[in-house]
């Protein structure tokens, strides 16, 4: 009887070893798990592609003719800019199926006459909500082009002009675009 209660408390320290020992196990394997499952949501969880950086900037054009804005704003002559109003930065979600593009960009608006400006500060807060909006349409695709930002810019240029009453904006400069 005595080597049977001998025997039980030396088992039971192998219990309770092999139980921690399993137990230290076990956590140290869902550490692992964890830690190799967020390395890979970070290299394969987005949509499989680089976040995509485009900076425009404008460039001083050399023995350009004259053009309109509507063929070509960044070839016109620097002689003939007027009077430029900047607004605030704009940044908003792209239209997109995954939703994780996102467009940060700066404008200045080429005002025709200096009165205008007192009617764009009147009128700010709906200014940059038609822009929000405009842009906030736009997928990648539209906007990655020099054609799409073409077309953009006359948009936002044809719906601001319906909006205001003292004057015209002639046209719209981006000074910060960048998509990611």
């Amino acid at each position: 009887m005595a080597e049977e209660e001998v025997k039980e408390e030396e088992s039971a320290p192998k219990e309770k070893k092999s139980s921690n020992l399993l137990l230290i196990i076990i956590i140290v394997v869902l550490i692992l798990i964890i830690i190799l499952g967020a390395i890979a949501f970070l290299f394969i969880g987005g949509d499989g592609e680089e976040p995509v950086q485009q900076v425009q900037q404008q460039e001083k054009p050399k023995n350009v003719k004259k053009r309109s804005y509507a063929q070509d704003e960044s070839l016109r002559s620097l002689d003939d800019i007027g009077i430029l109003y900047p607004l605030d930065t704009f940044t908003v979600n792209l239209k997109s199926d995954s939703g994780r593009r996102f467009l940060k960009t700066t404008i200045s608006l080429e005002l025709e006459g200096e009165e205008l400006s007192m009617e764009l500060d009147a009128k700010s807060a709906v200014l940059r909500d038609r822009i929000i909006r405009i842009l906030s349409s736009k997928t990648l695709e539209e906007v990655s082009s020099k054609k799409g930002k073409a077309k953009l810019s006359q948009q936002i240029v044809d719906t601001l002009n319906s909006m205001i009453t003292d004057g015209r904006i002639k046209g719209i400069y981006f000074t910060e675009f960048v998509i990611q």
